[in-house]
């Protein structure tokens, strides 16, 4: 079996070719894809080829760990069944290419498992829910309080403020870029200027920005938190005096893990959180290399989504 992928050859080379798929066990599910998120974070490192080493990185490889589709074989220890819709986290069954994330093709091989059901109506927003997974890890493994502030407006700090509406706190967004302060349901986004005296005892930062800390620490309550729920491609320093002065408690906030996507897909089915209007941007998958840099380059694009269905 082969499939369609997107595959990144090198640092900023990304084309779209046929890659042979691995041959599926027992405990295997095949699944047909129809949409994929594209991730302006991290699949931007691995443009760019600013990534840190992780263990089985390397090039070319498949990016993507955002897959909305329909199983279409299943193994007989896989615990899914053709034509169930799951969302798929990534694949590493591909051969003559790493699979680190592996989720951008139109079929995978992956264990069940992996695979978390979704209603069929979830549609591409489906694809949102690895980004709902880490918005809600980096909210429920941490304090609780009612004044949390979020740094950054884009689909990720945009579930981090839905999460925390859902669970009782009044969060207060900041933006630098005015393309990206619409869209808000039920809280404010404010450039940070426009905010320069309130304290707050949690700040998610999802910006990546370097030396964001110095700036953060000072507006934090004594004994407060900042959660770096973004992804730092540099050393992340701080002055000690504020934070000294502040108590101030710094946690780093790692990707979802498997129970917080069923967190996220049952807090979805029950209706208390919404995936919806995240996404702003759609492509056919055979557009893939312009998707890419839309998704990269347009500070308009909120979400990129390609489209699947109408390649082979």
């Amino acid at each position: 079996m082969d499939t369609l992928a997107v595959v990144l050859e090198e640092p900023k080379r990304l084309v779209l070719r046929r890659l042979d798929l691995a041959t599926p066990s027992p405990d295997d599910v095949l699944v047909e894809v129809s949409w994929t998120g594209v991730s302006t974070g991290t699949e931007r490192l691995l443009w760019t080829g600013a990534m840190p080493p992780f263990p089985g990185m390397g090039y070319p490889l498949v990016p993507g760990y955002e897959a909305m589709g329909q199983v279409r074989w299943a193994g007989e220890t896989s615990g899914r069944q053709v034509g169930d819709w799951v969302f798929v986290p990534g694949s590493k069954g591909f051969k003559g290419a790493h699979g680190l994330f592996g989720a951008a093709a139109r079929t995978l091989v992956v264990p069940g498992a992996r695979t978390i059901a979704l209603e069929e109506g979830s549609g591409q927003d489906g694809c949102l829910l690895a980004l709902a997974g880490t918005a809600w890890h980096a909210v429920v493994a941490g304090t609780e309080g009612d004044s949390p502030l979020v740094v950054g407006h884009g689909a990720l700090g945009r579930l981090l403020a839905r999460i925390l509406r859902s669970r009782g706190a009044d969060p207060v967004v900041w933006e630098i870029d005015p393309d990206r302060r619409e869209g808000a349901r039920g809280y404010p986004v404010l450039d940070p200027t426009d905010d320069p005296d309130r304290l707050y005892d949690r700040i998610y930062d999802v910006s990546g920005a370097q030396g964001i800390l110095d700036t953060l620490i000072p507006r934090l309550t004594p004994g407060g938190e900042v959660v770096l729920a973004g992804f730092y491609s540099e050393s992340v320093h701080f002055r000690f005096p504020p934070a000294f002065m502040k108590e101030a408690r710094i946690r780093v906030a790692a990707e979802w893990k498997p129970e917080d996507l069923r967190a996220v897909a049952r807090a979805v089915s029950r209706g208390e959180l919404a995936l919806d209007g995240l996404v702003t941007h759609k492509e056919d998958a055979g557009r893939a290399p312009d998707a890419y840099r839309i998704a990269f380059e347009d500070p308009r694009c909120v979400k990129m989504i390609l489209d699947w269905r109408n390649v082979a």
